[in-house]
């Protein structure tokens, strides 16, 4: 939802002023590792708390998504090493949150074997992503949402047709002989983003045509923090 929603944006918005040409590199990475932090443990009141109960199914729940999460922030780490050489914080958070979004969709099906294929899967499918498929593509996504929420929830989401565990969730995955299930995911995949897309691109028209959506090329230069609100970040 949000990725196909992010990739729509970005297409309808266009690019920064400066982008491909200009270090637009995050402002501070202390504060963006906090984010990620805050955003490690809350999540787990999406996964858990969504049994809404203290129990075995709240418990499996936290621990796979704590799993997928570690695994996913690795993997992404060693991709990064492997092919630009060095690991970096902004890797490993990125890898984070895309273990987070890949395993949210499996949470209640899986056990921690498969919580830990999905993270690892989904940190090198997002980097992937959010590095060579936005270049080919060449669309300016500054967040990564589609690389990382876009791909990361579809990989989660097929993956869960994979991995899923009767006595866990009470379905079983195409490891215990159910391999319709991937088709089953693949269609809410695809009605999903079709939802999204249209439902999307429809409200940014109508935003851009009654408010306008970018801001002028003269206040975009300067800095929408001082621009628009006066403000500047230190």
């Amino acid at each position: 939802n949000a990725g196909i929603a992010g990739l729509v944006g970005a297409l309808v918005l266009g690019k920064r002023i400066g982008y491909g040409t200009e270090n637009l590199a995050p402002h501070n990475l202390v504060l963006s590792v906090i984010g990620a932090s805050l955003l490690w443990v809350g999540w787990f009141g999406f996964n858990a708390g969504s049994a809404v109960a203290a129990n075995g199914s709240a418990g499996m729940a936290m621990a796979v998504t704590q799993i997928a999460t570690a695994a996913a922030a690795l993997s992404w780490m060693l991709a990064e090493w492997i092919f630009m050489e060095k690991p970096s914080v902004l890797g490993i958070i990125s890898g984070a949150i895309a273990g987070l979004v890949a395993i949210t969709p499996a949470s209640g099906f899986v056990d921690p074997t498969g919580a830990l294929a999905i993270g690892a899967i989904a940190g090198v499918a997002c980097y992937w992503a959010a590095t060579v498929l936005k270049r080919k593509l060449g669309y300016d996504d500054s967040l990564d949402v589609f690389g990382i929420h876009g791909i990361g929830g579809i990989v989660g989401a097929l993956l869960t047709g994979v991995f899923a565990v009767e006595a866990i969730g009470g379905t079983k995955g195409a490891l215990e002989g159910n391999a319709g299930q991937i088709l089953l995911q693949l269609y809410g995949i695809g009605v999903t983003a079709a939802y999204c897309a249209a439902a999307t691109f429809v409200i940014l028209k109508v935003i851009d045509a009654v408010i306008g959506l970018r801001a002028d090329a003269e206040a975009d230069r300067e800095g929408l923090d001082q621009s628009l609100h006066g403000e500047t970040v230190q």
